[in-house]
């Protein structure tokens, strides 16, 4: 059972990774399965020929960077204040945290507020206002309160404050919780569709899910360039799509075995306690 639902899974990807290294009569046939048939990389070159990719790679790499270091930032920093049952108001603070996951303000209201900050055509108009996940939030919080107490107390006689059992102490214990979130936030960031689109109105400013949208929207046997060694009859729509979703997806599954060990681990104790 197990086998079928891996193959249901792996099965769609391989195909399109086949159809983007296949030629146009293979595609145009339907004798693509698992296996590039006439074997060519011309999709990968009309897309990345003019440049406009790799410049949206670029854009996104800071995108998701920078957002999933803020975003691992400030949950930390919520995060664990809110773990400890001596903060003062602690349980309205989570009340008024939990309010702001079940009962948004809408886009409309969203919209307003980060033109009248100035924000608009700029990056942070889609770094601040998703600064901190109160579902991740809270699953850190969970990890903290597993923490045994007694580690936080022998700091405390050693003399260290807060921050330094914070930083030397704790920190290094969530390592998987940390690498869980870190993978949820990248994900999150380098997927970024719908903000992008609102928000950043310069061209070379646009996120790869973004350019991808669009190149492959206008893409059409007519708008297909040509160049030495490419051709009408090499690339299909079909192919250009299929490389372009390999290029959107392949910098995330390369990044998720360096986290994977972590992965389940980290979301276990983050979040059942007991």
């Amino acid at each position: 059972m197990l086998a079928l639902c891996a193959a249901a899974t792996v099965f769609p990807f391989l195909n399109l990774i086949a159809v983007s290294f296949s030629g146009s009569r293979a595609i145009s046939a339907g004798e693509v399965l698992l296996w590039p048939i006439d074997l060519n990389t011309d999709a990968y070159r009309n897309l990345i020929d003019d440049g406009q990719l790799l410049v949206a790679m670029k854009n996104t790499i800071q995108l998701t960077v920078m957002g999933t270091l803020l975003n691992m930032a400030f949950t930390i920093l919520a995060a664990y204040p809110l773990s400890k049952p001596r903060l003062r108001g602690r349980g309205y603070m989570l009340q008024a945290v939990l309010f702001t996951m079940l009962f948004g303000g809408g886009m409309i209201p969203h919209f307003l507020l980060v033109n009248s900050l100035g924000l608009v055509n700029t990056y942070w108009a889609l770094w601040l206002p998703a600064l901190v996940s109160v579902y991740n939030m809270f699953v850190m919080k969970s990890f903290f309160e597993g923490l045994p107490s007694e580690l936080e107390e022998s700091a405390a006689i050693d003399g260290a404050n807060e921050w330094v059992t914070l930083l030397r102490i704790i920190l290094p214990l969530s390592m998987p919780v940390i690498a869980a979130l870190t993978l949820f936030y990248a994900v999150g960031w380098w997927n970024s569709y719908m903000n992008v689109l609102i928000y950043i109105r310069s061209t070379d400013k646009m996120s790869l899910m973004v350019k991808l949208y669009q190149m492959i929207d206008l893409v059409s046997p007519e708008m297909l360039r040509s160049g030495e060694g490419v051709s009408e009859r090499t690339i299909t729509p079909e192919g250009i799509r299929a490389a372009a979703i390999v290029l959107a997806v392949l910098p995330i599954m390369a990044v998720y075995p360096l986290l994977q060990k972590h992965f389940v681990k980290g979301v276990l104790l983050g979040s059942v306690k007991g």
